[in-house]
């Protein structure tokens, strides 16, 4: 039987950026297999006359409303404006802001983007991308002992991807390729701050992704000897002796996502987060 696949309009309506509600939306979405959400962003709404306009586009593509308006009235708004549509729709952050109300007993100040203040902690990620892009792929070997942390492993780990996302938690990371018959850099083993953890991955994880890697163009490349199965399991092998002999921890992100792997990461090392 065919597997089809139903669409359906999912309207995302914020008076920031939109980062908190798309990654909302497409967490709820993710949970219903057999429909897929055609995605319309309305970023940086802050009065009516601009959600009148959304409401006119929404009436056109009827579908699901989420929003992140802080402005009670211009929340309001909306939701009334929806019932007439005979469309749902929901403010995402209020019940969650009524919750820290209610807790910690004091109203909310309802600023507009309070989440992307240029506070010490924005600046804090901007260096940490800008360590972390400058040391990535075992580039600047002399200064790993500034990092927070430092990735290790054989090709095709996720070590790039992980990196970036501990970053843009405002952890510096560098990552360095593991080569059978190539030393480390020797300023890893002097390094006394960074958190050294090893990646790793089943061998046909690793051949999968090899085998999907297009690097045709390079001198001297060697596709058959880059994916061949049993040359990745000595890759292995060796990375995994390399961690044992050192003390390093070992993550398998076989099954791990980029989230996942990252949150691994920071359990080992609590004064990260």
């Amino acid at each position: 039987m065919e597997n089809r696949k139903n669409f359906f309009h999912l309207h995302l309506i914020s008076d920031s950026t939109g980062e908190t509600l798309i990654s909302a939306g497409r967490a709820a979405a993710a949970q219903f297999q057999s429909s897929l959400p055609i995605e319309h962003v309305y970023p940086l709404i802050r009065n009516r006359k601009q959600i009148a306009a959304v409401l006119e586009a929404i009436d056109q593509e009827p579908g699901i409303v989420l929003y992140t308006i802080v402005d009670q009235e211009l929340a309001t708004y909306i939701d009334e404006k929806c019932r007439e549509l005979g469309l749902p729709s929901v403010n995402v952050l209020e019940p969650v802001m009524a919750t820290f109300q209610a807790y910690l007993g004091a109203p909310s100040r309802r600023r507009v983007g309070a989440q992307h203040a240029l506070n010490a902690e924005y600046f804090r990620r901007i260096e940490a991308l800008n360590f972390t892009m400058d040391h990535d792929d075992g580039q600047l070997p002399d200064d790993y002992d500034e990092a927070d942390v430092v990735l290790i492993g054989i090709s095709r780990t996720s070590k790039t991807p992980t990196s970036i996302y501990l970053a843009n938690r405002g952890i510096k990371t560098a990552n360095i390729p593991i080569v059978p018959g190539v030393d480390l850099p020797s300023g890893l083993y002097r390094a006394t701050r960074p958190l050294i953890v090893g990646l790793v991955a089943t061998t046909d994880r690793i051949s999968q992704v090899r085998e999907n890697r297009e690097l045709g163009t390079t001198n001297g490349f060697d596709r058959q000897h880059y994916t061949d199965r049993a040359t990745i399991n000595e890759e292995l092998k060796y990375a995994r002796s390399l961690c044992s002999r050192n003390n390093w921890p070992i993550i398998d992100v076989t099954r791990r996502s980029i989230e996942e792997t990252a949150a691994a990461i920071v359990a080992l090392r609590p004064k990260l987060r």
